[in-house]
């Protein structure tokens, strides 16, 4: 391990908060699939272990500590209203907006020409070693030492939902419009222009208590997105 490597991974183990019984839990967490290209053993003989594994339990990990969260936090709210807020809290986004304030990036082990691309920056990889990380401490420590880090970690995504707003517009506006007493957003589509190939889709949202709002999109889901983003912007959410 590099010394600047060496040095982030224990800047991040300060920031998890937990002392790893066994630090190799932590450094399979940091692999990226790259490291073995292919390989089934390194240069000295060893098994290449890659986050993969970890990121898949580390991925079901993170849905029960947030579920967990939001039934003690929002105690009335609705099947659809913890659906919104659970997905807003998982999502690839949020989890690599938190491995980025980790300082994951830094500590990943990844091969050079992986690295050279941008890998440690990627939002896919950052997520992956983050819900990768989650595991190792679960396995390391138990639900209660991987619940501490979750809390720890994901402090800024639960005191701030609006953060999520730019990568889940849909989501964002339905937690938003629940909160304030307006019901669920309706999406209708007004326009379809374009050849089959290359359509293009206008969407109309509205929410009760305001004048509805079109954007347009190349896909419906896409036009969908854009419609909740501007209805927000119009609205003063964001």
């Amino acid at each position: 391990m590099t010394d600047r490597r060496s040095e982030a991974v224990q800047a991040l183990t300060r920031t998890l908060g937990h002392a790893f019984r066994d630090p190799s839990l932590l450094e399979r967490a940091l692999t990226h699939p790259s490291v073995g290209e292919g390989a089934a053993h390194d240069a000295v003989g060893r098994p290449i272990l890659d986050n993969q594994r970890l990121e898949f339990f580390g991925d079901r990990v993170l849905g029960l500590l947030v579920a967990e969260r939001l039934m003690r936090d929002f105690p009335q709210a609705n099947e659809g209203e913890m659906s919104s807020r659970l997905h807003g809290l998982v999502d690839r986004s949020a989890c690599a907006r938190v491995g980025e304030a980790a300082g994951v990036g830094p500590a990943l082990r990844m091969s050079a020409g992986e690295s050279k691309q941008g890998g440690r920056r990627r939002d896919g990889i950052l997520a992956d070693a983050v819900e990768a990380i989650l595991a190792a401490v679960y396995f390391d420590g138990g639900i209660d030492a991987a619940r501490a880090v979750f809390e720890r970690l994901w402090k800024a995504e639960l005191a701030n939902p609006s953060s999520r707003s730019h990568s889940n517009p849909k989501s964002a506006l339905q937690e938003w419009s629940l909160k304030v007493g307006r019901g669920l957003p309706a999406y209708r589509v007004v326009d379809r222009t374009g050849s089959d190939h290359a359509p293009t889709f206008r969407v109309e949202v509205t929410i009760s208590g305001t004048d509805g709002l079109t954007a347009e999109g190349r896909s419906r889901q896409e036009a969908e997105k854009a419609a909740a983003l501007a209805l927000m912007q119009r609205e003063g959410v964001i």
